[in-house]
C-alpha cells in the first residue's frame, strides 16, 4: 500500500474548501492465481477543526464546482458540512495523481450516502472506480433511486464489510456486483452456505481480513474470487516459498555488489546466469541509458548501467514471481517497491539527510520483506546480505530513525491514520498529509518502475 494525500485547491479563507485534504490508503486485491487486480482506496476524511465547522455559513455556497448537472447547485441548496467533505473525497479521487498510483488497476473506494447522492460522482471514470457501499448506509427510496440511476450508467457497487445477511444487505444484494465478506468476523458456520448461494446468484466474492497463507487457502478453497489482505508477506514454513535457483542467484550477486566489485568479477558472476544478463542487456539498451549506440557486450552493459543500479535492479528482481508476470501485477514486488521509495523519499526531507541515508532508507525498505522471499529467520537472511547495523536494527526492532519511517509506512499500508499521525509527530517535520504524497509517488514509481529503463518487463525463470 501507499497512502495518497490530495490538495484541493479552492477559494482562501478560514474555512474555505482549499483546507479540505483527503487521503486515501492502497490496499492491494488479489484474485485466485495470486495477481494484483485491483486496490481498494481506504479514506482519510478531510480534517476541519470544530471551531471552524461551527462558523460555517449556511447559506454559502460551494462555487468551486460549476458543473451545470450538479443538483445542489441546480436546486440552489446550500452544502452542509458533510457534503462539503464528500465532494473534497470525489475531487481527490479525480486527480490524476491518485490515479496514477493505481497503476491501471480498479478502485474500490469507500462512499458514503452523501457521496453518492452528490452528481459529482459522475466524473469519476466508471471503467476505473467500483463503489463500496457500507453496511450500515441508511437505505430508502431515494438511494435506491440514485444507485438505480448509477448503475444504469455502468457504475459498480461492493456491500462492504458483510458479515452475515441483515435488511440493509437484502435491499442493497441485487445492484450489488460484489460481496465483500470479513473473514475475521464472519460467523465460520455460516460461510460455507452464504458463498455457496452468493456464488449462484452470480455474486463475485471478496474475502478481506486476510493475514496469513492458511487463512488465504480457506477462502480460496470456499470459492473466494477475490481477496484483500497481507498475506503474501508473510514469511511461510510451507514449502510455498521455496527458494529458487534464480533467486540464490540473485543472493549471490547481491552479496557480490556490496563489496564493492570490479567489471571482471560482475562480468564472471553475471555469466553464470544468463537470465540474469538477458535483464541488464535489456537495462543497458533502454533509453534512460542509452550511450549513442547498442549495447553489445556484458561488460559494455555493466559499464553503461552502474552498480548502483544493477544493485537495485537486483534488489526488486529478487521479490519477482517465477512466473511471466508484470511487473504492475506481481503484488510483493509491487509492496517492497513501493515501500523502498517511500523510505527513501521520506527520509530526504528530514534534517541532515544526505544520499547515504536515502540509500540505507531503501535499502531498509526494499529487504524488510526479504523473509517472504526465503523463509526462515529474518535476521540470518538480513545477516547473509551482510547490511548495516542501522539497517538491521530498523527492520528487526524498528530502531532509530530508519525504524520509525518503517513502522510509519507500515501505518499507511493498514490505513491506520491515527498511529501514522503520531509516527509523524516524532518525525518532524513531516505530517500525514505530507507523507501521504510521498505515498503516492512511491506507489506511482513502483507500478511504472520505468520498465524501459529497468528491464522489469516480464521475469522469467
Amino acid at each position: 500500500m501507499s497512502t495518497i494525500a490530495v490538495e484541493n485547491p479552492g477559494r482562501t479563507g478560514a474555512t474555505d474548501d482549499a483546507q479540505l485534504n483527503a487521503s486515501f490508503a492502497r490496499q492491494p486485491i488479489l484474485n485466485r492465481d495470486g495477481m494484483l487486480c485491483g486496490y481498494e482506496l481506504k479514506i482519510r476524511a478531510p480534517q476541519w477543526p470544530a471551531e471552524a465547522l461551527a462558523d460555517l455559513d449556511p447559506d454559502t455556497h460551494d462555487d468551486t464546482d460549476t458543473d451545470a448537472d450538479d443538483r445542489n447547485t441546480r436546486a440552489g441548496r446550500a452544502l452542509t458540512p458533510a457534503q462539503r467533505v464528500a465532494r473534497a473525497i470525489i475531487r481527490g479521487l479525480a486527480e490524476s495523481n491518485v490515479r496514477g498510483a493505481l497503476t491501471g488497476h480498479p478502485a474500490y473506494i469507500d462512499t458514503s450516502r452523501d457521496m453518492l447522492l452528490d452528481d459529482a460522482i459522475e466524473r469519476l471514470p466508471a471503467e476505473r472506480f467500483l463503489f463500496e457501499l457500507p453496511h450500515d448506509i441508511h437505505v430508502d427510496e431515494e438511494l435506491i433511486a440514485r444507485i438505480v440511476l448509477l448503475h444504469g450508467r455502468r457504475y459498480r457497487f461492493v456491500l462492504d464489510d458483510v458479515t452475515q445477511p441483515n435488511e440493509t444487505f437484502a435491499k442493497l444484494l441485487p445492484y450489488a456486483e460484489a460481496i465483500k465478506i470479513d473473514m475475521t468476523r464472519a460467523p465460520a458456520a455460516l460461510l460455507p452456505k452464504l458463498t455457496s448461494v452468493l456464488k449462484s446468484a452470480g455474486k463475485l466474492l471478496i474475502a478481506s481480513g486476510l493475514d496469513t497463507q492458511a487463512a488465504f487457502e480457506t477462502a480460496h478453497g470456499m470459492g473466494f474470487d477475490r481477496f484483500q489482505g497481507y498475506f503474501f508477506a508473510r514469511a511461510q514454513t510451507s514449502m510455498t516459498r521455496r527458494v529458487s535457483a534464480p533467486r540464490h542467484a540473485l543472493l549471490n550477486l547481491l552479496q557480490l555488489l556490496a563489496g564493492d566489485p570490479t567489471v571482471a568479477q560482475l562480468e564472471a558472476e553475471l555469466k553464470l546466469n544468463p537470465v540474469l544478463v538477458m535483464h541488464l542487456m535489456k537495462l543497458a539498451n533502454s533509453s534512460g541509458f542509452a550511450v549513442g549506440h547498442k549495447v553489445t557486450t556484458l561488460r559494455e552493459a555493466i559499464n553503461a548501467t552502474g552498480t548502483d543500479r544493477i544493485a537495485r535492479w537486483t534488489q526488486l528482481l529478487l521479490y519477482a514471481d517465477g512466473r511471466k508476470v508484470a511487473l504492475e501485477d506481481d503484488p510483493l514486488l509491487q509492496l517492497a517497491a513501493t515501500r523502498a521509495r517511500f523510505m527513501e523519499l521520506a527520509v530526504e526531507r528530514l534534517p541532515e539527510a544526505g544520499r547515504d541515508e536515502a540509500d540505507a532508507a531503501f535499502l531498509t525498505g526494499v529487504f524488510s520483506f526479504v523473509d517472504a522471499v526465503f523463509g526462515g529467520s529474518l535476521e540470518s537472511t538480513l545477516n547473509v546480505l551482510t547490511l548495516s547495523r542501522p539497517i538491521q536494527a530498523a527492520i528487526l526492532h524498528r530502531e532509530g530513525v530508519l525504524g520509525q519511517l518503517l513502522a510509519a509506512v507500515e501505518a499507511l499500508e493498514n490505513g491506520a491514520w491515527d498511529t501514522l499521525a503520531a509516527r509523524c509527530a516524532q518525525l518532524a517535520p513531516l505530517t500525514v498529509e505530507e507523507v501521504g504524497h510521498m505515498g503516492l509517488a512511491a506507489g506511482a514509481w513502483a507500478g511504472v518502475a520505468d520498465r524501459s529503463a529497468e528491464g522489469l518487463e516480464r521475469i522469467e525463470d
